[in-house]
């Protein structure tokens, strides 16, 4: 059939000569006077081009013998056939908004033929050539939050569960029942069902989204623990992380206490976006000797272990949270429709992910290593009260967040701590001399000139320069960062500090439409380290505050170039406080610990995702 071209009908066109190419099928209106204005009324979309490409095309669908509209813009009956019942398939496409680059429309092609065969023949060579676009997923499972965002999870499920079908896609739904329900889930599976997928996709917020990533990486993850600084008295560069298996220095086999322990408990899945990863009053119910990745099947074979990073499986997020601060940071719109076709698609982003080691989680707590990821963000003090807080105000939904945090801002809460982070040639902050030692202390301050920000968009260049996940080259920065771990050089900020955060992504959001970053990069392996440091002046503070947070909602402004504020990009960090009640927020889920130590896993995950077109 290809080069060869074929009378079909089109609807909204008339009768065009169709011909199929090896990228795509073109077609020619036999009525040019009657066809020339109606390609932009198809599907009542912006203009589309008289070519289909393939890679524009998710669906190919046979249909029942209906009526196929003539010319739209001409009382011209075409040979008869204006409204003639034929024989139809459809072809299911892509535009993009005018109004938003990054949002995709779906939208179709109706085509009519006399015949039944000629529909079903073209069904059929259509549905190969786009059968060979590579990376489109055929198998996928997918955690639905009911509760998500105001009830919108099961909404935004339904709506977008057709095209899922139109495109076969086979899914595999599990409706979350209560908290940790998608962590016990992905953290027991054997690697053997595992690889009957292709993906996991979350249809709710980033906390659902941060307990899937949880339960995927909890065992498969061999990245060594974060580098920590001379003198923090905990190893981290030799060690290997084998999640909850690491429960101490004898890497002993845990307690069910200790598993118990990894996440405070907040609350039950009646929760609007919020999912705690584990509830401390139930076991996990998990035997850990069955959660080995090279567990035998059933026949005496050995299972092939699933490990991270690799280059099939990828996670996708089909917004419906509070704030969707991810799919914002890697798509660019908080669109249901355009995630799941970027789902559909196969398209893939390598996207770091922190890995957090929580060594104590209060000072006179024993030494327990406890690893836990994150993909946007990790903060502390103000960032982790606003979470704490917003637990007892859920009736709010959504709006809980903004009172919490006017609250806590209010409140004036500031924290005793000490961090270290790894000196990069390219931060943003001014480095300490060549005599300094781990052992000493000294504070910073933002003085340099901010350089020009690199926004990561799609086909970031930055991000390109990443290795295929899985083919790191020894002069880049792999998981288990060597180049981290050559003659690091540390970088000591000791005080009282507001908040202290590290945004792995520019957490983009509705409320900062530039992020907490602007320049933050999806894989480039560095976090953005921000410590908001105190100030013994409380009037000052409230009006430095204010201006800097305010600065947040303003797109195109700078709110890291006040004084208070440190800006570091780095690889590494480790954060010792003596406070009782340390809270850290790992993207919207709370976290108990008071010393920690953090790095960024390069391209640890693929996303389905292309990233932002602006």
């Amino acid at each position: 059939m290809q080069g060869d071209g074929e009378v079909l009908f089109l609807g909204g066109v008339g009768e065009v000569t169709v011909t199929l190419g090896h990228d795509g099928l073109s077609f020619l209106p036999l009525h040019p006077e009657l066809g020339s204005s109606c390609l932009s009324s198809i599907g009542l979309l912006p203009k589309l081009e008289n070519k289909i490409k393939f890679s524009d095309v998710y669906a190919v669908e046979l249909l029942d013998e209906g009526p196929v509209c003539g010319p739209w813009n001409t009382r011209i009956v075409v040979q008869s056939k204006k409204n003639s019942e034929m024989h139809r398939f459809a072809v299911h496409v892509i535009t993009r908004s005018r109004k938003h680059p990054s949002q995709l429309v779906p939208c179709e092609y109706l085509f009519g033929h006399k015949d039944p065969e000629t529909c079903k023949s073209w069904v059929e060579h259509l549905s190969a050539c786009i059968n060979n676009e590579q990376d489109r997923p055929k198998n996928l499972m997918v955690f639905v939050h009911p509760l998500c965002g105001k009830g919108r999870g099961c909404k935004n499920w339904e709506m977008v569960a057709p095209l899922f079908d139109r495109a076969k896609v086979n899914t595999k739904v599990i409706i979350t029942e209560r908290a940790g329900h998608a962590y016990d889930t992905l953290a027991s599976i054997s690697d053997k069902e595992l690889k009957k997928f292709d993906g996991v996709v979350a249809v709710g917020g980033d906390g659902l989204f941060n307990e899937i990533l949880n339960g995927l990486l909890n065992l498969r993850n061999k990245t060594s623990y974060p580098p920590t600084p001379e003198g923090f008295g905990y190893f981290g560069s030799t060690e290997k992380c084998q999640g909850y298996r690491n429960d101490g220095l004898n890497n002993s086999t845990p307690t069910s206490d200790a598993v118990k322990n990894v996440m405070l408990r907040v609350g039950s899945n009646k929760s609007d976006d919020h999912e705690p990863l584990l509830s401390t009053g139930q076991s996990v119910g998990l035997d850990i000797s069955s959660l080995n990745p090279n567990t035998e099947s059933s026949t005496g074979d050995q299972v092939p272990s699933v490990s991270f990073p690799n280059d099939w499986f990828r996670l996708g997020i089909i917004p419906s949270g509070s704030t969707d601060a991810i799919v914002l940071s890697t798509t660019g719109e908080r669109d249901a429709v355009t995630s799941a076709l970027l789902i559909i698609f196969g398209r893939r982003i390598a996207l770091d992910i922190a890995q957090v080691v929580r060594w104590k989680s209060s000072p006179s707590a024993e030494v327990l290593p406890t690893v836990r990821y994150a993909a946007s963000f990790a903060g502390y003090g103000f960032y982790g009260e606003v979470i704490r807080e917003s637990e007892n105000y859920r009736w709010m939904g959504p709006a809980r967040y903004d009172f919490s945090g006017t609250m806590v801002f209010l409140k004036h809460r500031s924290y005793d701590a000490k961090v270290a982070f790894l000196e990069n040639e390219n931060s943003h902050s001014l480095a300490a001399s060549a005599e300094n030692v781990a052992d000493e202390v000294q504070p910073l301050q933002s003085r340099r000139k901010r350089s020009r920000k690199t926004i990561c968009l799609a086909n970031c260049s930055v991000c390109k320069e990443t290795s295929t996940p899985g083919q790191n080259s020894e002069d880049e920065i792999p998981n288990s960062s060597q180049t981290i771990h050559d003659n690091p050089k540390w970088i000591w900020s000791e005080g009282r500090f507001l908040s202290v955060g590290a945004a792995v992504i520019s957490c983009r959001n509705e409320r900062a439409p530039d992020g907490l970053v602007a320049e933050a990069h999806l894989s480039d392996g560095f976090l953005h380290l921000l410590l908001i440091r105190d100030c013994p002046l409380p009037l000052y503070l409230c009006r430095s505050i204010c201006r800097h947070l305010t600065q947040f909602t303003k797109k195109g402004s700078d709110p890291l170039t006040f004084k208070f504020v440190e800006h570091h990009k780095t690889q590494a960090f480790t954060f010792i406080s003596s406070h009782d009640e340390s809270v850290w927020n790992l993207d919207g889920e709370l976290f108990q610990a008071c010393e920690v130590s953090v790095q960024a896993c390069r391209g640890l995950v693929n996303l389905f995702a292309s990233g932002p077109e602006v």
